[in-house]
């Protein structure tokens, strides 16, 4: 399902940060004993106390700039659980949890859902299809682009169509060190930024004709994952070491909030990783309620 539709361009004078719910999952089990994406290396020590740490100031970040965070309780042997990102999705009262491709992810699956199912949520349902959550589904005002190739299946796409009662835009991943679409793309205010060579030329010809005033990432910034950041309307958490794209978000209109997480980055994953957002029901203006 692909909506063509363009939205609004906004006033960059007019931007403003809206109050988000987060879900994040302290990593108190990380590590890298296992090999799923190009970014892992077992033979890599990790600094667990040093992540922790990270993540603390991750969450410090949010919650400084008015954000709420709600915080699963991590399971032992699941050392990936950290990047609740990909644990579902959820928009406005109705969540859908993950199924996952590798089996050493496969019980990420459950244990966010049991933390769903507890929340009260009006609709809460298991994936059928293969779906890594918002590792591959951004949502963008009243679609939703999703990501395949690596991880999530497209047959993903149409069930989350249905199950949220939105059109899906479908694009196809083409590099493996960019494995879930929030590793090459980023949702902001009224556009988004990408890095067009990490999908096939008819999904990047789809993004450019959708978002013709979209940010466009670096080599550079790509490679250190700076486009797997946060956008709350006006402030952006994303890596320090995005240096160009700090740059262009400021002359956007933005505010970059530059984050460190390296000891993460070892597993592949940085601040949108990290972040399962709880979204409200917005409209085409961007703005929405509970």
């Amino acid at each position: 399902m692909t909506s063509v539709a363009t939205l609004p361009a906004r006033d960059p004078a007019a931007r403003r940060p809206v109050p988000r719910r987060y879900l994040m999952c302290r990593p108190e089990h990380f590590e890298v004993t296992y090999a799923i994406n190009p970014w892992m290396d077992t033979s890599e020590p990790v600094n667990r106390a040093l992540a922790l740490a990270q993540w603390d100031g991750l969450r410090a970040a949010y919650e400084a700039r008015g954000h709420r965070v709600e915080v699963i309780e991590p399971v032992a042997g699941l050392p990936d659980m950290v990047f609740a990102a990909n644990g579902g999705l959820i928009i406005g009262d109705r969540a859908l949890s993950a199924r996952f491709a590798n089996p050493e992810r496969e019980a990420e699956g459950p244990a966010y859902h049991d933390w769903m199912a507890a929340r009260g949520f009006t609709a809460v349902a298991a994936a059928r299809e293969t779906n890594e959550g918002e590792g591959d589904f951004a949502i963008a005002g009243e679609r939703i682009l999703a990501g395949t190739g690596f991880r999530s299946a497209r047959g993903a796409h149409e069930e989350v169509g249905e199950f949220f009662g939105l059109p899906v835009v479908s694009l196809d991943l083409v590099d493996p060190r960019f494995y879930h679409l929030d590793t090459a793309l980023m949702v902001l205010d009224d556009t988004i930024a990408y890095y067009p060579a990490a999908f096939s030329g008819p999904s990047a010809r789809l993004l450019a004709r959708l978002y013709p005033d979209a940010i466009i990432a670096t080599d550079e910034d790509a490679n250190v994952l700076g486009l797997n950041g946060v956008c709350d309307g006006y402030h952006v958490f994303l890596t320090e070491k995005a240096t160009e794209l700090h740059e262009q978000l400021r002359a956007r209109g933005y505010e970059p909030v530059g984050i460190d997480l390296s000891e993460l980055l070892k597993s592949g994953g940085s601040v949108k990783c990290c972040t399962l957002e709880m979204h409200q029901v917005r409209t085409a203006t961007g703005s929405g309620t509970d």
